[in-house]
């Protein structure tokens, strides 16, 4: 059956929302619509094999319920069944409610299970309060799904198109839960371009998605895969947080066919509950920007008790975004590279390229990947691509058997004007990236050419050290009614009794206002022989406290010392950071001393891992690679703009005062 008709069908099946219309929301109908659909395919699969299910139904009806599944699925021939004598066509007109539940419950468990994340019961129930179950039930029993006028494969396709429609109409919400058609097929082709080596006939291929949402990853690498390759078993696996989501995702699993027992409920960060899974291709578009406070004790207990024995050793991002915690999750889940290692494709925003400095979670996972030498791609999209927001986002391509021409290096793409305008936004998705422009960004990326769109950048190039650079303190000090108004505001001088301070400050009066003390020892010899002469003998706290009142800046002042070596300032404190391979030492003599010669490297900021003077860190500064520099206009073109506009304005002045 060709795509016209899969459409068609589709669109028949989507009308049943006529019947919804002003008795449900927009966002409810596929909440309808697809449990309905995925029950007449079940019941269609079914047909040949009714009858004798019917049979060993009665037959093993004293059995536990275990054997009876497995007894009741040998005689289906399929990966489930249904052990109800009734059908849609054959529901009751007067108690369908009742008699259509009763028909779910009978399926085995991995189905219905599918119905009650649906929450199929409660519309049921709505769509008997409104006289409409009834009408509904003869719409879907009248729709013909059989496997002979339907493949898998097109009954995919429809179910797609079903939730593409769903996502459309719910499009408030949608961009949790689906990601663009587009941009799956973009991510899929980049991971899979170049693997044909692994798609060899009789050859088994995992797919997993962490993130599965409602299957459009899995389902487009199956699609994929098939397309290319023959005979090649593909084994898909995923994990989704979204009850109704994971019920469209294992529903579209079963209606091609797969096996859905590895498609799993839960948060993949907190309960991994594919912990042994080890996939060749993995996909995923974890949520953006979203903080994972929740499973903050979970995530932060294996990070610290099991290193990298855990998913997430090279460190942990802000608890702002979780988006890198899912790229390590991915990568904990790679093949060895003697087994030919894994390919991954997963699409961020613009954070994890560059947010946190050196030593911060986020720079020590980028440092990580990259050192692990993981990163072989990554690809800037257009903006405006997804259902809730309008953000750049990127695709990243990671893997640990990279070409051998592809070794060491990363390729940055930009592909951020290969969009198209949308007749009609979806929400926020107001372009798309056509089939043209898609193979036109894979071609970029498989010819691993520097051109204007595409750069080639070894590992290291993204690296850098971050050193202190410190400079001396210079004070002068001096006992003026500005700088002995200070003292009072000292707290350690607020400590102590009035009469205590009335002294410091009449000792401090008595030193001559007019004189600018510029020596630090100098000055501290002279207040301490006015405060004794006064009678007065605080603490270091209070001393420290009259120095620092009277004191100010001056980088004409002496250098003020500690221990026989320079006293850093603060205020003057500066970070550079080295490019990573040069000698901070070379860089520091270049770049610092000629602008500030008295600067020196604070050598006790050592790098962490390696142990060197300043400390590592990666950022991956994208847009930068692509700046391309305009110059300004020259200025007589500017104000020949300015006086036609100046001369428009006077003559419409002209006009209404005519």
């Amino acid at each position: 059956m060709n795509a016209e008709n899969n459409s068609q069908i589709a669109a028949f099946i989507w009308s049943v929302a006529d019947l919804l219309r002003g008795d449900f929301k927009q966002s409810q109908y596929g909440r309808v619509i697809l449990p309905f659909t995925l029950l007449r395919r079940l019941e269609c699969v079914l047909e040949p094999t009714k009858d004798q299910v019917l049979v060993g139904a009665r037959a093993h009806v004293d059995k536990p319920d275990a054997v009876r599944e497995k007894l009741l699925l040998r005689e289906a021939e399929q990966t489930f069944f249904n052990a109800s004598p009734l059908s849609l066509g054959s529901l009751s007109d007067t108690q369908t409610a009742d008699d259509l539940m009763s028909y779910v419950q009978s399926f085995s468990q991995d189905a219905r299970e599918i119905f009650e994340h649906f929450h199929f019961e409660d519309f049921v129930q709505q769509l008997s309060a409104n006289n409409l179950l009834y009408q509904v039930v003869q719409r879907f029993a009248s729709i013909d799904l059989n496997p002979k006028r339907i493949s898998n494969f097109g009954m995919g396709l429809i179910f797609e198109e079903l939730i593409r429609k769903f996502a459309e109409s719910s499009n408030e919400t949608a961009g949790e839960h689906f990601t663009p058609r587009d941009i799956v097929h973009l991510t899929t082709s980049l991971v899979l371009t170049g693997q044909e080596h692994k798609l060899q006939p009789n050859s088994i291929v995992t797919i997993y998605d962490p993130t599965a949402g409602t299957g459009g990853f899995l389902s487009e690498g199956d699609e994929y895969i098939q397309q290319v390759s023959d005979k090649v078993t593909v084994s898909l696996h995923g994990q989704e947080l979204n009850p109704e989501s994971y019920a469209i995702c294992k529903a579209d699993m079963l209606i091609k066919g797969q096996k859905v027992e590895q498609i799993k409920l839960g948060n993949t960060l907190s309960d991994d509950q594919l912990y042994d899974l080890k996939a060749d291709i993995m996909l995923s578009n974890p949520p953006f920007g979203v903080e994972w406070k929740k499973v903050q004790k979970q995530v932060t207990d294996e990070h610290k008790f099991k290193g990298f024995d855990g998913r997430f050793g090279p460190g942990l991002p802000r608890v702002s975004d979780g988006s890198l915690l899912f790229l390590l999750h991915l990568v904990s889940k790679m093949r060895d590279p003697r087994d030919g290692g894994s390919r991954i494709g997963i699409i961020l925003n613009g954070s994890p390229l560059f947010t946190g400095g050196a030593g911060s979670g986020e720079s020590e996972i980028r440092r990580y990947l990259l050192q692990s030498d993981m990163v072989e791609a990554i690809v800037a999209l257009p903006t405006d691509m997804f259902y809730n927001t309008g953000i750049s986002t990127y695709i990243w391509i990671l893997s640990n058997n990279k070409p051998t021409e592809r070794k060491g290096k990363v390729q940055l793409i930009d592909a951020s004007d290969r969009a198209s305008k949308m007749r009609k936004s979806l929400g926020s998705k107001r372009q798309l990236v056509s089939e043209t422009d898609q193979d036109e960004i894979v071609r970029l990326y498989g010819e691993f050419q520097e051109t204007e769109k595409s750069k080639i950048f070894p590992n290291d190039a993204f690296g850098y050290r971050r050193i202190t650079v410190e400079r001396p303190l210079r004070l002068n000090f001096q006992t003026s009614d500005e700088r002995i108004a200070r003292i009072t505001e000292e707290k350690a001088i607020q400590k102590l009794e009035e009469e205590e301070q009335e002294k410091i400050l009449a000792a401090c009066r008595a030193i001559d206002s007019n004189t600018l003390y510029q020596n630090r020892p100098r000055f501290q010899k002279l207040l301490k022989a006015a405060l004794t002469n006064h009678q007065v003998y605080p603490g270091t706290p209070q001393l420290k406290a009259l120095m620092n009142a009277l004191s100010e800046r001056d980088p004409e002042a002496d250098i003020c010392e500690s221990k026989g070596n320079p006293e850093p300032d603060g205020g003057l404190r500066d970070n550079e950071n080295v490019p990573l391979g040069e000698s901070v030492y070379d860089y520091f003599k270049r770049e610092v001393i000629p602008h500030v010669p008295d600067a020196w490297i604070d050598e006790s900021k050592t790098d962490e891992q390696d142990g060197e003077v300043g400390i590592v860190g990666f950022e991956i500064p994208f847009n930068r690679h692509f700046y391309v520099f305009t110059p300004p206009r020259p200025l007589d073109e500017i104000d020949a703009d300015l006086k036609q506009c100046t001369d428009r304005i006077k003559q419409m002045i002209e006009g209404l005062s005519a």
